[in-house]
């Protein structure tokens, strides 16, 4: 049901759509939401979000059809935000056009720097160690969470990021290369322009930067770490165990590329003493390393997984590094019962969260025979 003020927007002030009163509602929120809890946390993500998000949108399809409620919604971006909207145009659309930005300072410019530098004097006099130590940090870590967004939206060539989450409290944000193809296009209409060959990443851009960060490197520093062992021995000890009682009589397991520590094969032998298990991997080294970890009657072989064959085993296990197809897997499970490492929002069948630290869960396929 619409409120009052949305409908009275979307019936004559909004230029585009009546969604753009969410984000105008919003927007009012994010400066009670610091008033309420000034915390350097909540300036750096209200920033980083509002920017790419309320401000974004704003400055491509300004929301109002009158030119003066747009020029007094800039100022207030502005203020809210610590740097000018005008400036922050300027230079986005420049980016879209391809060539260097050029500043021009105009009364626009003027007026929202002035409303800029008029608050935060006031916050300097009136509450300077407030302004000093939770204003300013929060500001400059927001001002770096928007240079990574803005890098590894590009860094490897214009990407999108497809996931519900992620594009429901952000307004479609991760559409980008649909965005870049179709600037003008308001975003509640950016899902409809989906290419099937369109480049995307299962990260956000802020966290994109962990595809630089290979798994193998990860696994390497756990090798040298007991903190690090019995921290992913517990976490996903936790997970499998709540996961157990779908299993049911398990008699033979084959997990695909056990990893250099390999903590589901120790704990499978603890959760199922009677199973026979076998670690499949390509990499002898690996197999080497884990074989230093694990208990007596694991064995190991040296061969490629190929998820189009059947195993033989009743269980197979997936790992997160998994070179390949992984919704193949979820389409056509290669064994009766398939246990997936997967990202935390990539859900399937019945799963458990192993670590909202480390990002990841383990999902449960079965398939009757």
């Amino acid at each position: 049901m619409e409120t009052v003020a949305a409908h009275t927007l979307s019936r004559g002030m909004l230029r585009h759509s009546r969604w753009d009163a969410l984000l105008i509602a919003l927007s009012l929120l994010h400066p009670i939401a610091i008033l309420l809890i000034p915390s350097v946390p909540l300036i750096a993500i209200g920033l980083w979000w509002n920017s790419n998000t309320i401000s974004h949108n704003f400055i491509h399809l300004p929301f109002f059809r009158s030119g003066r409620w747009n020029r007094i919604y800039s100022i207030f971006l502005s203020v809210l935000l610590g740097y000018p909207q005008t400036v922050w145009r300027d230079r986005h659309l420049a980016h879209h056009g391809g060539h260097r930005t050029r500043i021009r300072l105009s009364s626009a410019v003027v007026s929202e720097l002035g409303a800029v530098l008029l608050l935060w004097g006031f916050m300097l006099y009136t509450a300077p160690r407030f302004f000093a130590f939770v204003y300013l940090p929060g500001y400059v870590l927001g001002l770096i969470l928007c240079f990574l967004h803005g890098h590894f939206e590009h860094a490897r060539g214009t990407t999108s990021h497809y996931g519900l989450l992620y594009n429901v409290s952000f307004f479609n944000d991760g559409y980008h290369v649909e965005h870049h193809r179709l600037p003008g296009e308001h975003w509640t209409r950016l899902p409809t322009y989906v290419r099937p060959d369109t480049k995307s990443s299962p990260w956000p851009a802020v966290l994109r930067w962990i595809e630089y960060i290979s798994i193998e490197s990860l696994e390497r520093i756990a090798l040298h770490s007991r903190i690090l062992q019995r921290f992913l021995l517990q976490t996903h000890n936790r997970a499998i165990g709540r996961l157990l009682p779908e299993l049911g009589h398990v008699r033979s397991i084959a997990i695909i590329g056990g990893g250099m520590f390999p903590r589901t094969a120790i704990l499978l032998r603890k959760l199922l003493p009677e199973a026979a298990i076998t670690i499949v991997d390509t990499n002898a080294d690996h197999l080497d390393t884990a074989a230093r970890y694990l208990p007596d009657g694991i064995l190991t072989e040296l061969r490629l997984f190929d998820p189009a064959i059947p195993e033989t085993a009743e269980l197979v296990v997936i790992p997160l590094s998994l070179i390949g197809n992984r919704g193949a897997i979820y389409r056509n499970p290669p064994a009766g019962r398939v246990l997936v490492h997967d990202w935390i929002w990539s859900r399937h069948g019945k799963g458990s969260i192993v670590s909202v630290l480390l990002l990841k869960r383990i999902n449960l396929i079965s398939i009757d025979h």
